[in-house]
């Protein structure tokens, strides 16, 4: 055995984590596991007091420290769930704590660092510039500095978790998926899986966006990153530690390289199974389990994520929602040029036919073509790409978007505005049932004569949908019966002051 692992199998088998730490469960993800075809087991680290696996390590940094160092007081750098760890095992150890973490660290985390009675300072982007600023005021505070990575009992720390996965799980074990950060927890828990198991493989997970580690591992030496992407904050560090990097470039098996959308269905997909919300980081090592057993091939050889943090702030679920669909690959985005042309709206939905919208934009704007923004659900991207065939086929020119991030981040809530050929228009809004072929019911029971000057639908995940139609139609009083009798609740918003200031 190589005498670094024995030394880290010591350190780990001696970690002080359990006077604040759980052992937490490794739970069967169920319908995870049957769509993939191979056992997927969550090792819940989201169930921590702090929701994040960085206690361990935190505490037994601290725990370990002389008393007149710890008397003085600790500071660290976090963007957020190191901070709560510090915070936690700060108040136990009854020792004053300092936290220093980037401006762009959701509240929910900032709030709980503060609530656990640490001093919290905001400064800086990114993990990287919160570590520089608190390394000056711990040296001019006096204060003891606890790395959230990059320190031998922190790493020894983390490593309790690969040490509690295989007593957890002591048969046939393919491989764990760790996200990487700084690199503390995959060299921690491939440090103790590699003294013991061998056999078993370690996958260090990264953002497209943030792979420092990656890059450091290919290079043959580390690698600092200009910028980092912020979606997964947990992870969003632009150089990682020396010490993980040795242990990592010596001991990991090799990565997987995962997107934001991969990430958010990978949030989805664990909801499903425990109804528990991951933070981005929390859920990387389950889109990567996914990724690997697609691209491997891997039939009945169980997989274990690390569902490493759930801080997710409440209002970043809009976005998480919206973009799992397509990193499941289960819907399809186009932009339609439909002719300006009576029934060509009516061919466009026989080509939908009863498929579930998610998403219909439409604005009047030229005499001769329209360009529509639709999305639907679909069972893989296989049925997309017959999707974009068909309308093709049927005389639409169809431009894919589901790869497109200008268009699903912004495009796709920006089509309106008011247009010099929109006279005569009346605007409505209606609830209908939300069930498949409900919209295209709707579109193909208006009156052919009715030109539609504008349309927006989206699916908002209830039992009812929401449709503002524009229609320039001769007789108001015609089109309110026809409503009427449509059965659906409707409001005439063709009066509304927000309507006339930004679409007529």
């Amino acid at each position: 055995m190589d005498v670094r692992l024995w030394g880290y199998l010591q350190r780990i088998l001696t970690a002080r984590v359990y006077d604040v730490a759980i052992e937490t469960p490794l739970e069967r993800a169920g319908r995870l596991s049957a769509r993939l075809g191979t056992p997927v087991w969550l090792k819940r680290e989201d169930t921590q007091p702090v929701f994040s696996f960085k206690l361990r390590g935190a505490y037994n940094k601290m725990a370990r420290l002389p008393a007149d160092q710890l008397a003085r007081g600790v500071i660290c750098a976090s963007a957020g769930n190191h901070a709560q760890g510090v915070a936690l095992s700060a108040r136990r150890l009854g020792c004053a704590a300092v936290v220093v973490m980037p401006v762009t660290t959701p509240r929910l985390k900032s709030d709980a660092v503060r609530a656990l009675g640490a001093e919290v300072v905001l400064h800086g982007d990114s993990y990287s510039d919160a570590y520089h600023h608190a390394a000056g005021v711990g040296t001019a505070r006096g204060l003891t500095f606890v790395h959230p990575f990059d320190d031998p009992d922190v790493i020894a720390g983390q490593g309790t978790i690969g040490m509690e996965i295989l007593r957890q799980h002591q048969g046939p074990l393919r491989a764990v998926f760790v996200a990487v950060g700084g690199g503390g927890l995959l060299a921690g828990v491939a440090a103790y899986v590699k003294a013991v198991r061998p056999e078993v493989k370690v996958i260090g997970v990264q953002m497209a966006d943030s792979d420092a580690m990656l890059r450091s591992v290919r290079a043959g030496d580390r690698v600092r990153l200009s910028d980092v992407g912020l979606f997964s904050d947990g992870t969003a560090v632009k150089q990682v530690g020396e010490e993980t990097f040795r242990l990592v470039r010596d001991f990991a098996d090799g990565f997987v390289v995962v997107d934001t959308d991969a990430v958010c269905a990978a949030i989805k997909d664990v909801f499903e199974d425990t109804r528990s919300i991951l933070e981005p980081a929390g859920a990387m090592g389950v889109a990567a389990a996914k990724q690997y057993a697609a691209d491997h091939g891997v039939r009945d050889e169980p997989l274990v994520a690390i569902t490493c943090g759930a801080n997710m702030n409440f209002d970043r679920l809009r976005f998480v929602a919206e973009r799992a669909e397509a990193g499941e690959g289960r819907e399809a985005l186009f932009a339609v040029t439909v002719p300006e042309e009576r029934g060509s709206f009516r061919r466009l939905c026989e080509v939908i036919g009863r498929r579930n919208v998610t998403e219909f934009n439409y604005r009047i704007s030229d005499e001769r073509s329209a360009h529509v923004f639709v999305g639907m659900a679909v069972a893989d991207r296989a049925e997309a790409v017959a999707i974009g065939r068909a309308l093709v086929e049927s005389g639409f020119a169809a431009l894919d978007l589901v790869d497109d991030d200008l268009a699903k981040d912004h495009v796709r809530h920006m089509i309106g505005g008011p247009s010099p050929l929109a006279r005569g228009e009346r605007l409505y809004r209606f609830q209908f049932p939300e069930r498949p072929g409900a919209l295209m019911t709707f579109l193909a029971s208006m009156h052919p004569d009715w030109n539609i000057s504008l349309f927006h639908y989206r699916n908002q995940g209830a039992d009812h949908g929401r449709i503002l139609v524009g229609i320039q139609v001769p007789d108001a009083g015609v089109f309110s019966a026809f409503a009427d009798a449509l059965g659906y609740p409707w409001v005439d918003e063709s009066n509304n002051p927000v309507y006339r200031l930004f679409l007529r």
